[in-house]
C-alpha cells in the first residue's frame, strides 16, 4: 500500500504531460495569502499564456456576496518546490469582471510607476530584508521560548548557533532552498536579534519583480511552516518590552546612484524622502508605531534622519557607498508586514519622479 508521502511525491511526468498551476494572490487584509490549484494541459513559462481565473471575493473580504466574482490575472511564474517537476506557482493580481483593479490590488499602481519611462530608464534595484517571527502554534509564543516565560536577554541570538540560541533553523534552511528552487532571487538568511526571529533577503531585484519575489517567498514560508506545525508572524512588534521588532529594511539604488557621482544623487534622493516622511510612514505597514520607537535599532516614527552606518536612522548609507562615492542606501522604516509593491514603487516615485 502506498504511503501518503509516496503519493505526495509522485512524479507525474512519467504518466501525463499535464501540470498543476498554483495560483497565488493577496487577500482582503493585505497580508493574508490565498491560493488554489488548477490543471493545465502542459508546461507554461510565460504568464501571458496562462488563463485568467476567478475566486469568491466575498470569502476573502474583497467583494460583496451579491457580486462576489473576482478575476485573477497571472503576472509571474515560479517553479513549485512542493510539487516539483513542471508544476508552477503563479503570482496573480485581482480585478473586477469589468477589468478594473480591486482596491486591494497594490500591484497595479506599482506596475504603472515602474513602467514610467523615467523610472524604467533608471533601472531601480531593490534588496529587501524580510524579518519574521516563528511562533508555537497552540500558544502563539515565539519558538524556543519557555511556555509563558522569557528566555535570557538579547545578545547571543543574532546570527547565533546552538540549541539554546537558534530556534527553527530547519524551517529557515528549507525555505532558503525552496526559494532558490522556485527561482526567487533570495540572497541570504540569518538569525535575528530576538530569539525565534529570522530574516531572509530578496534581491537585487529590478522594479516590479521585487514585489513579486517577496510575496512568493512569503507564500513559500507560510507553506513550509504549515507543514512544520509552526506559525509565522510578520507583526512588526510581536513581543512588547525590551525585544527587537521586525522590519523589512529596503535597500535601493538607481543607475545614476550606481555610477560615478552617485553619492550626490543619493543625498538628493534622501532629501526628497525627508519631505514625504509622513506619507511613507503611513504606507509602510500596520502597527509600525509599536516598532519605530527610537530604540532597538530604529529611529522614532515622527523623526526623519539619515546617517552613514547609523542603524538608529531612518535612512542608512553604508561605509562603502560613502567611500566609493556611489552605491545604494537602506530605508529602515518599512515594517515586516509592509506591502513590497507599495514600498518599492513609492520609493521610486518619490526619488525619481518627485521634485524638491
Amino acid at each position: 500500500m502506498s504511503l501518503l508521502t509516496d503519493l505526495i511525491n509522485l512524479d507525474l511526468s512519467h504518466s501525463t504531460d499535464k501540470i498543476i498551476a498554483e495560483y497565488v494572490w493577496i487577500g482582503g487584509s493585505g497580508m493574508d495569502i490565498r491560493s488554489k490549484a488548477r490543471t493545465l494541459p502542459g508546461p507554461v513559462s510565460d504568464p501571458s499564456k496562462l488563463p485568467k481565473w476567478n475566486y469568491d471575493g466575498s470569502s476573502t473580504g474583497q467583494a460583496p456576496g451579491e457580486d462576489s466574482e473576482v478575476i485573477l490575472y497571472p503576472q509571474a511564474i515560479f517553479k513549485d518546490p512542493f510539487r516539483r517537476g513542471n508544476n508552477i506557482l503563479v503570482m496573480c493580481d485581482a480585478y473586477t469582471p469589468a477589468g478594473e483593479p480591486i482596491p486591494t490590488n497594490k500591484r497595479y499602481d506599482a506596475a504603472k510607476i515602474f513602467s514610467h519611462s523615467d523610472v524604467a530608464s533608471e533601472e531601480p534595484w531593490y534588496g529587501i530584508e524580510q524579518e519574521y517571527t516563528l511562533l508555537q502554534k497552540d500558544v502563539k509564543w515565539p519558538l524556543g521560548w519557555p511556555s509563558g516565560g522569557y528566555p535570557g536577554p538579547q545578545g547571543p541570538y543574532y546570527c547565533g548557533i546552538g540549541a539554546d540560541k537558534a530556534f527553527g533553523r530547519d524551517i529557515v534552511d528549507s525555505h532558503y532552498k525552496a526559494c532558490l528552487y522556485a527561482g526567487v532571487n533570495i540572497s541570504g538568511i540569518n538569525g535575528e536579534v530576538m530569539p525565534g526571529q529570522w530574516e531572509f533577503q530578496v534581491g537585487p531585484s529590478v522594479g516590479i519583480s521585487a514585489g513579486d519575489e517577496v510575496w512568493i517567498a512569503r507564500y513559500i514560508l507560510e507553506r513550509i511552516t504549515e507543514i512544520a506545525g509552526v506559525v509565522v508572524s510578520f507583526d512588526p512588534k510581536p513581543i512588547q518590552g525590551d525585544w527587537n521588532g521586525a522590519g523589512a529594511h529596503t535597500n535601493y539604488s538607481t543607475k545614476s546612484m550606481r555610477h560615478e557621482g552617485g553619492y550626490e544623487i543619493i543625498k538628493k534622493a534622501i532629501e526628497k524622502l525627508s519631505h514625504r516622511h509622513k506619507e511613507h510612514i503611513a504606507a509602510y505597514g500596520e502597527g509600525n508605531e509599536r516598532r519605530l520607537t527610537g530604540k532597538h535599532e530604529t529611529a522614532d516614527i515622527n523623526t526623519f534622519k539619515w546617517g552613514v552606518a547609523n542603524r538608529g536612522a531612518s535612512i542608512r548609507v553604508g561605509r562603502d557607498t560613502e567611500k566609493e562615492g556611489k552605491g545604494y542606501f537602506e530605508d529602515r522604516r518599512p515594517a515586516s508586514n509592509m506591502d513590497p509593491y507599495v514600498v518599492t514603487s513609492m520609493i521610486a516615485e518619490t526619488t525619481i519622479l518627485g521634485k524638491i
